[in-house]
């Protein structure tokens, strides 16, 4: 079968499968999990859980799911052989290498700990098919996607089709430039993080940029609802919300508005930190991922679960997702021009710079003065330090002063932001 024809068939199930049990989401799991379970026996990790209930799967943090990588999976594929493999398409900025066919992601993400997550070509089919019923939506019109992010993917490119015009835009090319060709698209979609769709609507306002997509979709950071209202005016479009990570396709906007869990692709689970005002930490197992099996994985997102949309979706609506916003950061080059840097190069260059490095924070402090932590040795921090600037050089940032910060700058009580921005909030 064909990755388009895969895609058809996968989009097909998740229709029939939505149309048949729309109103019992625990018999669409039962369902999957069953058949999940079969795929799995070849990882050596969950080997011996096979056989016994959901509830005697272990729950895993980020810590124990990275440290059991080479177990988990069922390709026999090492962490060290992956990351290498995805870091190495970060730094050429190509891709589309792969090991045995599986595609390999890197992330930091809003925790700030470095992740690397595999997907076959089948998960690939899955994830283009639930993204087409859940957020592009089936057109028989030629539709173009400006999507950007801070790295492309052959998970991301799988979109590509006929009907879809698929551009990515790196994150590390100038704003300038990336607007110019923006422009030039006139995409009909476009996909970007709240703060560089932030960016767009000042070019929109301010520098001239004539866009008219027919739908915004937000990513990767928190859509606060003030930034939501801000950008619906500007657009004059309802901004749509997707709720991802390396974890799967978690969450989608519904008809009204309101992100809801894709139950009928996951089986979430609720580990209450205030019940009474429905606020918990979201255990996921995702009921498609069989080269890399996600099972009762413990997220450290704060979600507030919302109980009073309208809409016609039976699973668990989000009112807000605490913390998983950070700041961007507005640095002035050599020739005194704004440049605003994307907290997640800057969490991607300080965690890999060493693989000591577990806690850490940046603090803009002033036009271009940042403060660092990073706890161990001081070389550490000097590793950090210098990746930090060799990521600036090539954001032509170089007159540029990183302090050592002696503690962690974290408000305890509160969930950790790892990169901050006290300089603008200031203003």
């Amino acid at each position: 079968m064909t990755f388009k024809l895969k895609i058809i068939y996968n989009l097909m199930e998740i229709k029939i499968l939505k149309f048949l049990f729309k109103n019992n989401i625990s018999k669409i799991q039962k369902i999957k999990w069953n058949y999940f379970l079969k795929k799995i026996n070849q990882s050596p990790f969950y080997q011996s859980f096979i056989g016994g209930s959901f509830r005697n799967f272990p729950v895993l943090e980020k810590k124990d799911f990275l440290k059991n990588f080479d177990l988990i999976n069922t390709k026999s594929i090492k962490y060290s052989d992956a990351v290498k493999v995805a870091l190495k398409a970060e730094n050429t900025r190509n891709f589309k290498p792969s090991i045995k066919g599986i595609t390999v992601g890197l992330s930091t993400g809003t925790s700030g700990n470095k992740s690397v997550f595999l997907a076959s070509e089948n998960e690939r089919a899955y994830w283009v098919a639930a993204v087409i019923d859940r957020v592009i939506g089936w057109s028989f019109k030629k539709r173009k996607i400006a999507f950007f992010l801070r790295a492309n993917s052959n998970l991301y490119e799988s979109v590509n089709s006929k009907l879809i015009d698929f551009n990515f835009f790196d994150l590390l090319i100038p704003n300038e430039i990336n607007l110019q060709k923006l422009q030039a698209l006139n995409p009909t979609i476009l996909v970007a993080q709240t703060s560089m769709l932030l960016v767009i609507a000042d070019a929109l306002i301010n520098k001239g940029l004539k866009i008219n997509p027919e739908k915004i979709i937000s990513i990767a950071e928190v859509l606060s609802k003030e930034d939501k209202n801000y950008l619906e005016k500007i657009f004059s479009k309802k901004i749509h919300q997707v709720y991802q990570c390396n974890e799967g396709f978690l969450a989608h906007t519904c008809e009204k508005g309101n992100l809801h869990f894709n139950e009928d692709l996951l089986i979430i689970e609720k580990e209450y930190i205030d019940k009474e005002k429905k606020r918990f930490f979201p255990i996921i197992t995702d009921l498609n991922r069989t080269t890399q099996p996600v099972i009762r994985y413990k997220l450290d997102d704060i979600i507030h679960e919302k109980l009073d949309c309208q809409c016609q979706l039976k699973s668990t609506a989000i009112e807000m997702i605490e913390g998983r916003k950070d700041d961007v950061l507005k640095l002035l080059n050599i020739n005194g021009e704004e440049v605003i840097v994307f907290p997640d190069f800057m969490r991607r260059a300080i965690v890999f710079s060493d693989d000591n490095i577990v806690n850490y924070s940046l603090t803009q402090v002033n036009e271009n003065e940042l403060n660092l932590f990073v706890e161990g040795e001081i070389q550490y921090f000097e590793k950090a330090k210098n990746s930090i600037l060799e990521i600036l050089k090539k954001l032509k940032v170089s007159n540029i002063i990183i302090n050592y910060n002696k503690k962690l700058d974290h408000i305890k009580g509160t969930k950790l932001r790892r990169i901050k921005n006290e300089f603008k909030n200031s203003n």
